[in-house]
């Protein structure tokens, strides 16, 4: 018992926030960046898109929301099972689960609103709400137990699903991390073979295959935990040649897929790739992401001076804040797809509600911070701020050495009066002691003399 609980010490003790560095603010901003990609992905027709993933390779930024959620998972929880058990392990998860619940519904509320107050048939259809404005109480109670989901929302239920079953995924991580993983790769291999889903209504499908999806969210809270005994591996030239020609080869697949002058250079073969299955998260789609991995652990440093920059910090900030933001993102796309359908098309238009949008989720995100809704990570802010020069360190240092010094000084002297006084004290006694000796000694002699004269 001894060992299986310094064993998962020591796991936990692996986590860099646990032992005693800053924030990784690479997590925050990827987050971010992934919100902002989301929401420029999910407004059709938008030219916004031509800066994200998807229309460079066979992935976008869902992959890298999933696999940051699992890694941010594993900091949050493995920290609490550290400082107070596994109580408040399963008693944050639950919780945090109940918020995602709750944000969710209220998102179906707000995207039924918008549609019903745009009033378009196409809006609704597209949207996956005319159901729900149709037959409002079967599809609510649907959408309760998770299995009805108006269109972008689908990320909200499995996270709903994967916070109720971390306390058990983290405890097998810390004791069976190899086998943990092995066996959430086990299960996305069946999936792939046979199909397998989770129940969904109406039309039985998810865009997030929960049983395929797990995959990304288990890797990445492996990562954090086991992930250092690989990192020399992941950062070879070997497989970051690999990662690179894994990455042109599916940039210039993805853009033959766009661009139809290029789709003549591609084999036929290649050409049936397209679609790829983004709900059972097609192979070439995980492998993009490895890739991609790969390429910025080279690139991208844990203290990256690009972090501090005006741009970096308004990722981060929302990374920071992901469950507002991304249900922001939500109705912001639904916004800018009504602006875009009634108002104009034009790139202007396009440019505009890609502008606003990420503007709009940077503001909020600085306002639940200035509120705080959520907490600052101010210590994770403060290590993106300008380094000390050395000459201010060594005066920073000199000055603490000298506060200390002065402290030690007060005390000495304090101890020193204590011992000064105690010593006074002990020869007052000793003095007492010695002048009642003295006083017994002589009236001893007294009553002898007296005695001695009265005998004679």
């Amino acid at each position: 018992m001894r060992d299986r609980k310094a064993t998962s010490k020591l796991m936990v003790c692996q986590l860099p926030e646990l032992k005693g560095q800053a924030r990784d603010l690479r997590i925050d901003a990827c987050r971010g960046i992934a919100l902002w990609w989301i929401f420029l992905d999910h407004v059709p027709n938008n030219i916004g898109s031509w800066l994200t993933l998807r229309n460079y390779g066979f992935g976008d930024a869902a992959e890298i929301f999933m696999f940051v959620s699992g890694v941010t998972c594993a900091l949050a929880y493995g920290k609490a099972w550290r400082c107070e058990g596994w109580t408040a392990v399963i008693r944050r998860t639950l919780w945090r689960s109940w918020d995602i619940y709750v944000a969710f519904l209220i998102l179906t509320f707000a995207c039924a609103i918008l549609v019903h107050l745009a009033g378009g048939d196409r809006l609704a259809d597209e949207s996956n709400t005319r159901i729900l404005l149709d037959h409002p109480g079967a599809t609510l109670a649907r959408a309760a137990i998770l299995q009805y989901r108006p269109v972008n929302t689908d990320v909200l239920p499995i996270f709903v699903l994967l916070h109720l079953l971390f306390a058990p995924l983290l405890w097998l991580l810390l004791r069976l991390p190899k086998v943990t993983l092995g066996a959430s790769l086990a299960l996305y291999a069946l999936v792939q073979v046979f199909g397998w889903t989770v129940p969904a209504w109406p039309n039985g499908h998810w865009a997030f295959n929960p049983l395929a999806w797990q995959l990304l969210v288990v890797f990445g809270a492996w990562w954090m935990l086991e992930g250092e005994r690989v990192r020399p591996w992941v950062t070879s030239r070997t497989v970051l040649g690999f990662a690179v020609l894994y990455l042109l080869f599916s940039l210039f697949v993805a853009l033959s897929w766009r661009i139809k002058p290029l789709e003549a250079l591609i084999p036929q073969a290649l050409t049936k790739l397209y679609p790829l299955d983004k709900s059972n998260l097609d192979p070439l789609r995980l492998l993009h992401f490895l890739a991609i991995a790969v390429l910025a652990a080279w690139l991208v440093p844990r203290d990256w001076r690009g972090l501090a920059t005006p741009v970096m910090r308004g990722a981060i900030i929302c990374g920071q804040n992901s469950l507002p933001i991304y249900c922001l993102g939500v109705l912001l796309a639904f916004a800018g797809h009504m602006a875009l359908f009634n108002i104009s098309e034009g790139l202007a238009m396009q440019i505009a509600v890609s502008l606003v949008g990420i503007a709009a989720m940077i503001a909020t995100a600085m306002l639940l911070n200035l509120i705080s809704i959520k907490p600052r990570q101010q210590s994770a802010i403060d290590s993106t701020l300008p380094r000390e020069s050395p000459r201010t360190k060594v005066s920073h240092s000199i000055g603490r050495d000298l506060a200390d010094g002065r402290q030690c000084a007060r005390m000495s002297r304090v101890k020193v009066e204590a011992r000064i006084a105690a010593l006074g004290t002990a020869q007052i006694h000793e003095a007492e002691k010695a002048g009642s000796l003295l006083l017994l000694r002589v009236a001893q002699k007294g009553s002898k003399d007296s005695i001695s004269g009265f005998a004679q």
